[in-house]
């Protein structure tokens, strides 16, 4: 034992200081996480509390625990990175959610959700810019210019339905989980794209121009992005048909899906454009070609792997945001006005709730006027839970203000410590006492959600929490057959316009069979592979 023990010692002996202290950070992160996993377990069931705020409260705790140990002089185990976040972090969650999402439930409410996500982002974020603007040149705030002030309704009109849609149920309530879950999604992406597009402006002066400019700007990284994105899931559906991996191997499968889903990112990345758009729209390409085109061994894997890293990486995030609410650096340039601190932060939560009221109801009045079903129709209560789901502050809104406001980590001026700790504070207190709140505000305006499961618009098995069906199951992809004699063809504008998913969903149906499935595989055209799952169960 003595040779072995002086290997260790020397061993360790030649790790520098920074180095130690990395695996020593590293180590204790990754028992955090593990503690968040079973703790979450342990408090499945219980009525106020979720994984998120579960991650928070550990990340609060250990954060203290880490102060008292250093003397004050620090809150963390790790340097944040807003590079960390938008390379390793956000691109497994927002694969995912485009990898898991109900197709059929996502399309059938498209217009719905796409007017919540990219014209109510639009709305959420000018109404915030604006009050941000008129409130804050009265404040003793700090030197915040213009592209401050637009970059703050950009951050605010982030929301985070990741710790709603833990407590939603896509099984008792599918129109709310479906609205909820694409408007989250959306809303990301198009957060990011504003974002984007407001660092690309040139503010010195605003006029006419430069507005047209914007807009332009906005449109040009929406519609490229999610072209790249269907172009690289197809090119992953057309190789993986092509070359039947699956006859030699399934781990070259899920490696070239996984690589694939990453290429698309970074690819957006390289070529400025949004990643989270790109990658969303290719894990919806990838879910319904390519992952047809695989082994059932193949599908098992990927569906797991893919949701596991996408849990692994919200807690992560979690956990983390619950640490850096702590931080002592930024709080201390704050600490001579702490009332100011305060009073920005009520501000931006107010703004944030006046911002997304401005939208929701109008634009649910403007969806329900096309929608002649009474199932269809998103009721009052039913606005008012989309409404509170979206309150929610996440990571998203936590990377990019360090993203404006910070260099790797840390800052020196008061206006931008002023923001980061507003931020953070926002985010806490939507998380905790939103998210807390949300379940008993269901059951209150919802009272008996399983009555209304039969009403409720193509209702889908199999939550994606419970992994008891596949995530992306014949049940979960089939399609309601719309040319059957019960949903009428339009015959005038003002029936098309009342039936539009039913018409676009019909034509894509169409090409889809007779062009798209043939070429790139999919459901009903898995290519043939000798001695595969697929040929012995069809035995």
């Amino acid at each position: 034992m003595t040779p072995v023990w002086s290997y260790v010692m020397s061993k360790w002996q030649t790790l520098s200081t920074s180095d130690h202290a990395s695996v020593v950070s590293i180590n204790l992160f990754v028992a955090l996480l593990c503690a968040c996993i079973v703790i979450g377990h342990l408090l499945e069931e219980t009525r106020w509390m979720n994984e998120s705020i579960t991650a928070l409260f550990i990340g609060m705790f250990t954060g203290v625990i880490i102060l008292l140990v250093s003397g004050g002089k620090s809150s963390h185990l790790l340097l944040f990175s807003e590079d960390i976040f938008f390379i390793y972090l956000l691109p497994p969650i927002i694969f995912n959610a485009g990898f898991q999402v109900k197709k059929k439930q996502f399309f059938v409410n498209f217009i719905t959700i796409m007017l919540f996500g990219a014209i109510g982002t639009l709305v959420s974020c000018s109404i915030i810019s604006l009050g941000a603007f008129q409130i804050f040149q009265r404040m003793d705030v700090g030197s915040l210019d213009i592209a401050d002030i637009l970059a703050i309704g950009a951050i605010f009109a982030a929301t985070d339905s990741v710790c709603t849609l833990q407590i939603l149920n896509q099984d008792e309530t599918p129109l709310l989980y479906s609205l909820v879950f694409g408007e989250g999604v959306v809303n990301d992406a198009t957060s990011v794209v504003l974002f984007n597009a407001i660092q690309s402006l040139d503010l010195s002066k605003v006029d006419a121009r430069v507005a047209l400019h914007f807009i332009g700007s906005f449109f040009y990284l929406f519609s490229t992005s999610t072209l790249l994105g269907v172009f690289v899931g197809l090119l992953s559906a057309y190789t993986i048909k092509k070359l039947y991996f699956g006859r030699h191997s399934t781990d070259r499968e899920v490696a070239l899906m996984m690589l694939m889903a990453y290429l698309s990112y970074m690819l957006a990345e390289l070529l400025d454009l949004s990643g989270i758009l790109t990658v969303f729209f290719c894990g919806i390409v990838m879910s319904h070609y390519t992952w047809h085109n695989v082994t059932e061994s193949s599908r098992v894997t990927t569906k797991h792997a893919f949701a596991t890293l996408s849990f692994i990486s919200e807690t992560f995030i979690f956990v983390y945001v619950g640490m850096d609410a702590l931080d002592i650096e930024k709080w201390s340039y704050v600490s001579d006005s702490p009332g100011t601190s305060v009073a920005v932060s009520a501000i931006l939560l107010g703004l944030v709730m006046v911002g997304r009221a401005a939208f929701v109801f109008p634009l649910s009045f403007l969806s329900n006027l096309v929608k002649k079903s009474a199932s269809e129709k998103i009721t009052f209560r039913q606005q008012v839970i989309i409404w509170w789901a979206g309150l929610m502050r996440g990571a998203v809104s936590i990377a990019l203000a360090y993203h404006q406001f910070t260099r790797a980590g840390h800052t020196q001026l008061r206006g931008n410590a002023i923001m980061i700790t507003s931020t953070v504070t926002v985010v806490l207190f939507s998380t905790m006492v939103f998210g807390i709140l949300t379940k008993p505000l269901i059951k209150c305006l919802i009272p008996h959600p399983k009555d209304t499961t039969s009403s409720s618009i193509l209702s889908e098995p199999a939550a994606p929490k419970s992994f008891s069906a596949p995530l992306l199951g014949s049940a979960q992809d089939s399609e309601v057959d719309l040319d059957s004699p019960n949903i009428p063809r339009p015959s005038s504008i003002r029936a098309l316009l009342a039936t539009p998913t039913h018409t676009v969903h019909r034509y894509w149906r169409k090409f889809d069979d007779a062009f798209m499935r043939p070429m790139f595989g999919g459901r009903g055209f898995v290519p043939f592979v000798p001695g595969s799952p697929t040929e012995r169960s069809r035995h």
